[in-house]
């Protein structure tokens, strides 16, 4: 099941998606069933199916808490000039950068270097700690697609990675989960205009999805809804204002974002 998050006028749902193109993209066939209450647990179909056009993708889930695996790829761990981490390398997103498909990046006016990360996001299904790898599957309620933007310069510059990882915007998610996904063998890739910039399988993972769900729940309680980056392979680029980004995993779909200048603009001005 393909499951999403959409605004239909004042009202948003959780939502099962149907007759997606082969690209992985909404077409003109594309519609959404709405979920009562919430995706967790038996899913529910309320007795409403609407056309795709007719509703606002979100963010197909809005987590407690992104916990981002660093340098799980060996050649993007030779891009950044450093080596594979004995273990896992986490860090934090705030849950304030999450975007959702379409929505802009925003470029802050503070960096010089603003890089997109394309990525497997693990999406978790249910309260759960100390989770051996074996059992992994049992708490994943599915996988949908990351963008883990990166102030590179201030990831340099910083010796920790909060501000570089967290401004708002810089976390896209989207445009789905899927629940049926096979996540040790799915091509994920980015793209900056159309040019691709980054191309692997998740069979490169240095730790797959089973090892990182046990290592994280090793050390913090996961809830529903929270999300796990998996990392990202090499060929990292720059974005620069006017720019359109895509980010995908074959097997769940496309998320496009513009990239956009800060102009500024905040409600505390």
């Amino acid at each position: 099941m393909l499951i999403c998050r959409v605004a239909l006028g004042d009202h948003v749902s959780f939502a099962a998606v149907e007759g997606i193109t082969d690209e992985g993209k909404v077409g003109v066939d594309t519609s959404v069933t709405l979920i009562e209450a919430h995706p967790f647990g038996d899913i529910t179909l309320a007795d409403r199916q609407v056309s795709a056009n007719r509703v606002r993708f979100l963010p197909p889930m809005l987590p407690s808490k992104i916990v981002a695996v660093g340098k799980n790829y060996a050649d993007h761990a030779v891009e950044m000039g450093g080596q594979v981490p004995a273990e896992p390398m986490l860090f934090f997103k705030p849950n304030t950068s999450v975007i959702g498909p379409g929505a802009p990046i925003v470029l802050p006016a503070t960096s010089a270097q603003v890089e997109m990360e394309a990525e497997l996001a693990i999406v978790i299904g249910r309260m759960c700690r100390h989770v051996p790898a074996e059992s992994a599957a049992d708490v994943i309620l599915g996988y949908t697609v990351a963008n883990d933007v990166t102030a590179r310069d201030h990831q340099r510059s910083d010796g920790q990675w909060a501000r570089a990882k967290g401004y708002d915007t810089f976390c896209p998610l989207g445009p789905w989960i899927n629940t049926d996904l096979d996540p040790t063998n799915a091509v994920l890739w980015g793209a900056i205009n159309g040019e691709q910039t980054q191309r692997a399988n998740t069979s490169s993972m240095v730790n797959n999805v089973a090892e990182l769900v046990e290592f994280v729940s090793g050390v913090m309680t996961l809830l529903p809804g929270d999300v796990i980056l998996t990392g990202t392979p090499a060929g990292v680029t720059a974005l620069a204002d006017g720019d359109e980004v895509t980010v995908a995993v074959d097997g769940i779909g496309q998320l496009s974002n513009p990239v956009a200048a800060d102009n500024g603009a905040s409600p505390w001005r």
